[in-house]
């Protein structure tokens, strides 16, 4: 039985809870808040047993094994660093550090300790996009890839209505691509590896924000993604709503379906070549047929069950960055995409002009 701490009290976290509660392999300890009374109600209301004022009082509890951490996203290194360094196996919810920098160190940190430390990517551990990857040979050599997602959201409404957010706070590291933006990078890098070059084009919010949102920050974006005679697009918003579907293309054929952190329903429409009519061209049609994808009413089932596996194989004697980590690999291996991820993210929002304060420690 592993026993789970929680730091944070949003949404996100409530949502993980949802799935930790029933799970016959793991128990909730508490959560932790910087307000102690919220701590407190937040843990008495999902089940737990106490609450904690501050991350050092949950590094030291002898009564956590690991911890879901679910705050802002400029403060996810330094509160998992706390917790590697007092021997505490970390799932971190995405994007796992605000650069590439700090993401390394921390990987680094685990393997000192022989603790996991994953990162909370819904879609590298859905068995739905496994079911895609699967399916990828049947499309022939692939040549473009269109993965999307835009949602415009309440917290964009705040900032025009000069109100701080932290989903728009370049001192908290957010913004489009750090917020939604991720969903499209790593299933692109977990599918196809990294690629070779990459260029970003950005929606950045109005200069007059900018007094609220501490700098430029990206309300939308396209990331264009070169590999080896195939080409892929990543689009992403949260100042729009996108409709469109994610598309795989190859020369055999074509895979669609929608939600990429979250695939459903998935499509392949193979390609049909006819004999050339009495003007001497060929006509080319495609025969559809559905893919099966396996659904969950809440995929953060699916992250807590791999994180779980790996916490359990390091108690059996297996090295952190061996131990299974689902259906895309160990540990190591998902940590290498979350490094390759920000690398391509980094990139990005230096073309865009985004800089966060973590990204100024590295000049």
């Amino acid at each position: 039985m592993i026993r789970i701490a929680t730091i944070g009290t949003s949404m996100i976290t409530s949502s993980l809870l949802e799935v930790l509660n029933p799970n016959p392999r793991a128990v909730f300890v508490g959560t932790c808040s910087r307000d102690a009374q919220r701590a407190e109600a937040f843990t008495q209301a999902h089940g737990g047993d106490r609450g904690f004022s501050s991350v050092e009082d949950l590094a030291a509890s002898s009564d956590v094994d690991a911890v879901y951490i679910g705050s802002p996203n400029a403060i996810h290194y330094s509160q998992a660093l706390a917790c590697v360094r007092a021997g505490k196996h970390v799932l971190v919810e995405k994007p796992v550090c605000a650069n590439q920098r700090q993401a390394a160190e921390l990987f680094d940190e685990a393997a000192k300790h022989n603790v996991v430390a994953l990162e909370a990517m819904r879609p590298l551990h859905d068995p739905a996009l496994r079911q895609i990857r699967d399916a990828l040979p049947r499309l022939g050599t692939i040549r473009r890839t269109t993965l999307r997602f835009g949602k415009y959201s309440s917290r964009y409404t705040d900032v025009l209505a000069g109100r701080r957010t932290n989903i728009f706070d370049c001192a908290m590291a957010s913004g489009a691509l750090m917020d939604i933006g991720v969903y499209c990078v790593e299933p692109l890098v977990a599918l196809f590896g990294k690629p070779q070059a990459v260029q970003c084009a950005a929606a950045l919010l109005d200069d007059d924000t900018r007094g609220i949102t501490g700098g430029p920050i990206d309300g939308a974006g396209v990331i264009c993604a070169s590999y080896p005679g195939h080409i892929a697009t990543l689009h992403y918003s949260k100042i729009t709503s996108d409709l469109a579907e994610n598309q795989i293309e190859g020369e055999l054929g074509t895979l669609t379906f929608s939600g990429v952190s979250m695939p459903s329903n998935a499509r392949i429409d193979l390609r049909e070549t006819k004999a050339a009519d009495s003007a001497g061209y060929s006509s080319t049609s495609t025969t559809a047929s559905a893919l099966e994808l396996p659904s969950c009413p809440n995929t953060m089932a699916y992250e807590l069950d791999d994180f779980i596996d790996a916490v359990l194989a390091t108690q059996t004697g297996a090295r952190a960055a061996d131990a299974p980590a689902g259906w895309a690999g160990s540990v190591g291996d998902l940590q290498a995409i979350s490094l390759e991820s920000l690398e391509i993210m980094d990139a990005a929002r230096r073309q865009a002009g985004v800089v966060f304060p973590s990204d100024k420690q590295d000049q």
